[in-house]
């Protein structure tokens, strides 16, 4: 999940994918012996924000350090995930990825029926009537309906804008539409598409870097901070000392639990 703030299951090490993707990218612009960057992308997607940051990070990357970068999609390169994805050179993706999902999603639900069979009201003191908009605790009324919806499509247009931009093998307006509707597809299907620009395996994204960055004889180094370094502006804290003699619960990840707001996120 694509979000500013720390991720993972219940008793284990928690990481700030943001804080973390900014010094890695940093630390491969800063060294002069990497020729290229491969993205390893295996996400549903996060928030609008921390998916728009992370392409700008790409972006800034390529346009400062004219070093390729190329995204390799592993089983989930989808909406927030994608938009990031754009920022590259080249989106390689295994036949089998799941790629696409172009849009923005905002989840409301309404519990005051729920309340009111409990015997329980709500009564918020607002400075004005749109301050609540989204609540929980009860309708979605017209007027914050309209609001949030403009907002839904503001970030979509931008997604789409940054489609159209960076991938322009995709250039006819009927695949343009089939392809920011929402739905995702396979690679097979994203190559035919033009969301991609090849089918193949991460050791093919690899070659592909090597090849961009005019360095065939080149390693693959994978970067990794010592563990509890918080690192870049991004990181609130450092992460707590590991446990030891524990349970690791990993714990699928649920729009249940996650803060409220705006997504570009692929929800099956």
């Amino acid at each position: 999940m694509l979000v500013n703030a720390k991720s993972g299951g219940l008793l284990e090490a928690t990481e700030n994918p943001l804080s973390l993707f900014i010094q890695q990218m940093q630390k491969a612009a800063d060294d002069n012996s990497v020729k290229a960057v491969v993205l390893r992308i295996n996400s549903p997607g996060g928030t609008v924000t921390c998916s728009d940051t992370m392409y700008d990070i790409v972006k800034r990357f390529r346009s400062e350090t004219h070093k390729p970068v190329v995204s390799s999609a592993q089983e989930v390169c989808a909406s927030g995930a994608y938009y990031v994805a754009c920022g590259s050179d080249a989106i390689i993706a295994n036949p089998t990825s799941v790629v696409g999902s172009i849009g923005v999603i905002f989840e409301t639900f309404d519990l005051s029926g729920t309340l009111t069979k409990l015997g329980i009201r709500t009564e918020p003191l607002k400075s004005a009537p749109l301050k609540d908009m989204g609540s929980p605790f009860k309708p979605l009324d017209p007027a914050a309906r309209d609001v949030m919806q403009g907002m839904v499509d503001e970030y979509y247009a931008r997604f789409v804008a940054v489609v159209k931009t960076n991938r322009s093998k995709l250039t006819e307006a009927d695949k343009i539409k089939t392809a920011t509707d929402g739905r995702v597809f396979s690679g097979e299907q994203a190559l035919a598409m033009g969301l991609i620009d090849r089918v193949g395996r991460l050791e093919d994204a690899v070659a592909l870097a090597k090849e961009m960055g005019k360095a065939k004889d080149a390693q693959v180094v994978m970067y990794k901070r010592p563990y509890g370094y918080s690192g870049s502006i991004y990181a609130s804290t450092s992460t707590p000392p590991p446990k030891s003699n524990v349970l690791t619960l990993h714990l699928p990840e649920s729009g249940l639990f996650l803060p409220r707001g705006f997504y570009y996120l692929w929800q099956p």
